[in-house]
């Protein structure tokens, strides 16, 4: 069986009878939508998913920053006087 990565769960049926009264019953946690006791989807509410997109950014811009702080042969030198 395939691990589920949501406190709640709901078929597929029940998705479609009411996205909103699960989403409300899940108070803002992932829903695990399942298709024959398999995950098939995952129903978050739009401000996780916003959040969730943030941190990836977050974390893709963090990546950079190390890579560029790395990358000594690109340096450019700045007087802190002249800004």
């Amino acid at each position: 069986m395939e691990q589920i990565y949501a406190k709640h769960t709901a078929s597929i049926s029940e998705l479609k009878a009411s996205p909103t009264k699960l989403l409300n019953q899940a108070k803002g946690e992932a829903i695990a939508i399942l298709n024959h006791n398999t995950p098939s989807a995952y129903l978050i509410s739009a401000k996780k998913y916003t959040e969730l997109l943030e941190a990836a950014d977050d974390y893709l811009l963090a990546n950079e920053v190390g890579k560029r702080l790395n990358d000594r042969a690109n340096l450019i030198p700045v007087n802190i006087d002249d800004l």
